[in-house]
């Protein structure tokens, strides 16, 4: 039997392949982020703020972004959906850092636009094992390895928004 050789590939199928991996990467990551904020609420007990149930959201999305923009096969709906993942997770960052800057420096988080949009998706009443608020934004400050547990999102939420920028770098010749 011959040795079996793989067919030659354009730079551009190899990119979108890179690509492709580098997005479900991303997917993968971004519901990583979110299963360990639910092991954090449910195993030890660190009840969330409409800030931290905010971010959870956000890598949701993210992640059903990187994986639509994976499995899309027009280029441009690919970049498209890159970018919006891109600018979800800037979102995310600025999310993140208003919840440590801000929010968690105010005893109420009612009524901020956190818990507005939780409340107008519904989300809490559909889902309230992972999306229900169980405590303000002071209530919920949590250290995790010397660093604010929100910093750690907001590391995350910054690695995305690299990793999306990256996947929509043009095709090399």
């Amino acid at each position: 039997m011959g040795e079996v050789s793989l067919p030659w590939r354009s730079a551009a199928q190899r990119q979108h392949r890179q690509q492709r991996q580098w997005l479900f990467a991303m997917a993968g990551v971004s519901l990583a982020a979110v299963a360990v904020a639910l092991v954090s609420q449910h195993v030890f007990d660190m009840r969330p703020c409409p800030w931290c149930i905010l971010q959870r959201l956000v890598f949701l999305v993210i992640a059903a972004l990187s994986v639509g923009a994976a499995l899309s096969s027009p280029p441009l709906l690919r970049r498209v959906l890159t970018a919006a993942a891109a600018l979800s997770a800037c979102a995310g960052l600025a999310t993140a850092l208003y919840q440590h800057f801000v929010a968690a420096h105010s005893q109420s988080c009612n009524l901020t636009l956190a818990d507005r949009i939780i409340s107008g998706l519904a989300l809490d009443h559909a889902l309230p094992s992972v999306f229900a608020v169980q405590a303000s934004c002071a209530d919920a400050a949590v250290v995790l390895a010397g660093m604010p547990y929100e910093f750690w999102s907001g590391l995350l939420f910054a690695a995305l928004a690299a990793a999306a920028a990256y996947s929509l770098r043009p095709v090399r010749s």
